[in-house]
């Protein structure tokens, strides 16, 4: 039970921290709202009135999100190769680069269909 001892301090400590920097950021922090404020904020593109069925919603922003989600994950993949890389050998080496080839021909992939492009 001792090992677990360090564990709890630290997320108690992490869950103080975080209490905290809310409870001080909702009393210290500015309280003048404005309409602009008030208003949903659609990532820089001006606020446009909604049809009565809901409308549309530009699927790019999706996209983007489901892009990054993908090649973080495959990237974070790369942590603990690094770590137990002396103790894999040859083996790990050769199935490391075929993943960064296949991670490379999807980035291609994505960039020559456009998805990387924000209009």
């Amino acid at each position: 039970m001792d090992l677990y001892v360090p564990i709890v301090v630290l997320g108690l400590l992490a869950l103080a921290f975080a209490v905290f920097s809310v409870g001080a950021a909702a009393i210290t922090g500015p309280k003048r709202w404005n309409r602009a404020k008030l208003e949903s904020y659609e990532c820089g593109i001006e606020p446009t009135p909604q049809p009565v069925g809901g409308g549309r919603f530009p699927i790019k922003y999706y996209v983007t999100a489901m892009l990054f989600i993908v090649f973080d994950i495959e990237i974070i993949f790369l942590y603990p190769w690094a770590v137990a890389f002396n103790s894999m050998g040859i083996f790990a080496l050769v199935e490391m680069v075929l993943f960064i080839v296949t991670v490379l021909v999807a980035y291609a992939y994505v960039w020559r269909r456009g998805g990387l492009e924000w209009d």
